[in-house]
């Protein structure tokens, strides 16, 4: 059991925080239906998104062996039996699709895309040149969209387009960490290593970067979201954001860091007080 829930990964599971994100902007955390609607969302994309990591952990298994980081999971080292992975992996789809259906049959529907786009890039969309990494940022953006459809609320332009250049900072980041930690083994690794190239990632990172930065800067200072949010103040939360991008670039360049976004943000002290500073700003200016 113990090998079975680390290879579901629950550390990754903090990615699901953005299912949250509709309930906090939208000032309705506090609304006890809204919480517990967002709630049972966070739950299930917790265990669909279980499911697919033991679904692409048995796909990727021989490669993974190849790894010198990811050939200790469980299934890629064989602690953990890979007809169990598989039966865990379908209950775990079942049992979240019904809990999604449950909470909104739209949100059901967000679910079912997010199942179908895990499984088509496990199974094809991984090897195709950058589409691989936009098919990863598809899937925090239909965490997004999911948390807001699952508590009824229409959700910012703005704030679609700024979950999507953060998902694909990060998801290039991976790419570039991961050429840099195999060097000529990549490829055996992972075959779209191949299409990648350190100076290509870093041209296309400095891009992503700036547009996720202004974006986010854009998005604060908008009429609308002032209009709809009631607050003119949501601009003091940019310094946070631009201190944040900056430090986890200076991990990647100087740190070697990049690999997991979630242990890269969780193991950096600097990088967690800006995510906690933002995290008080926001909720001061929108609660108090």
């Amino acid at each position: 059991m113990l090998q079975l829930i680390q290879a579901m990964r629950p550390r990754e599971w903090v990615k699901n925080v953005f299912v949250l994100a509709a309930l906090v902007f939208t000032k309705r955390i506090f609304e006890p239906d809204d919480l517990l609607q967002g709630s049972l969302a966070f739950l299930c994309f917790c265990l669909i998104s279980g499911a697919a990591y033991l679904f692409n952990d048995i796909q990727d298994r021989e490669n993974d062996r190849q790894h010198p980081l990811k050939r200790h999971r469980p299934i890629a080292s064989g602690a953990l039996r890979i007809s169990v992975a598989a039966i865990a992996a379908i209950l775990l789809f079942l049992i979240a699709l019904t809990g999604g259906f449950y909470v909104h049959p739209h949100f059901g529907i967000v679910l079912l895309i997010y199942a179908v786009l895990n499984i088509a890039y496990t199974l094809y969309l991984k090897h195709i040149v950058i589409l691989d990494v936009m098919i990863i940022a598809a899937g925090f953006l239909l965490r997004a969209i999911g948390g807001a459809v699952a508590i009824q609320v229409a959700i910012s332009s703005w704030f679609i387009l700024c979950t999507m250049l953060l998902a694909l900072f990060l998801g290039f980041a991976k790419r570039r960490h991961e050429i840099a930690l195999l060097e000529e083994d990549a490829s055996t690794h992972r075959r779209i290593l191949e299409e990648y190239s350190p100076q290509f990632l870093d041209q296309i990172i400095a891009i992503v970067t700036a547009g996720a930065l202004v974006s986010y800067a854009l998005y604060t200072m908008s009429p609308e979201v002032i209009e709809k949010l009631g607050t003119k103040y949501l601009n003091l939360t940019i310094p946070f954001v631009v201190y944040g991008m900056l430090r986890y670039l200076y991990l990647i360049y100087k740190k070697d860091g990049g690999g997991n976004p979630t242990s890269t943000v969780l193991g950096d002290f600097p990088l967690l007080i800006a995510c906690a500073l933002w995290l008080l700003t926001l909720g001061l200016i929108l609660y108090v």
